[in-house]
């Protein structure tokens, strides 16, 4: 998609549709590792957006720096996605049907941003990542935001982000009345087949509702 911040991947709804799901790759990543994840999802009536973050890591990208250097990174990347998000829901989708979606760093992003957008979305998923701060994510957060349908996974034997640390930051948010479900996976710092296919009807389930 043209006049946005960020560089992306735009994949069109097999189906017209204004909804839309939002894509973030996890450190080193881009755009490109996540192109496949439509046909696994198998949604014919949503339309697609890959954001690559804004900074380069490598051959790939990242959302901000590692810790503890994260929160100028994670502010800037937040104000980017504001950004694309407020002109893509302008007129051409709609965000009360929209989904957030993140891997790893973009998980982390998909709590911090999206729990703070001025928007409510249909849904958020965050896979396989952790929250900068729980506390003060439910002090600064969009009220509306907290029934929203939330969900987080992650993997059990993750030697890359800890399953205990996410685990217990979901806990703070679910203890304040956060409608977040967390789901463990026999599974190490990646995206397994079971988990797609779980997302894939977690979301009908709510396209459907």
């Amino acid at each position: 998609m043209q006049n946005l911040e960020l560089n992306n991947i735009f994949i069109k709804s097999k189906a017209v549709s204004k909804k839309l799901m939002i894509i973030l790759h996890g450190r080193g990543d881009s755009s490109e590792g996540f192109r496949g994840l439509p046909d696994f999802l198998n949604i014919d009536e949503m339309n697609y957006i890959l954001f690559d973050a804004p900074f380069e890591y490598f051959s790939g990208h990242s959302w901000y720096q590692l810790p503890p250097e994260q929160l100028p990174g994670i502010e800037y990347s937040c104000e980017m996605l504001g950004k694309d998000l407020d002109t893509l829901f302008q007129n051409d989708f709609n965000a009360n049907e929209s989904f957030l979606f993140g891997f790893s760093q973009g998980s982390l992003l998909t709590f911090e941003f999206g729990a703070r957008y001025h928007k409510v979305l249909a849904g958020y998923i965050a896979v396989s990542g952790y929250i900068y701060d729980a506390k003060k994510l439910l002090q600064d957060m969009n009220p509306n935001v907290k029934e929203a349908p939330w969900l987080c996974t992650h993997g059990t034997s993750d030697g890359v982000l800890d399953f205990q640390t996410s685990k217990k930051q979901v806990k703070i948010l679910q203890d304040d009345a956060f409608n977040v479900v967390f789901k463990s996976y026999d599974k190490e710092h990646n995206i397994d087949r079971d988990e797609i296919e779980m997302i894939s009807s977690w979301m009908k389930d709510i396209i459907s509702s």
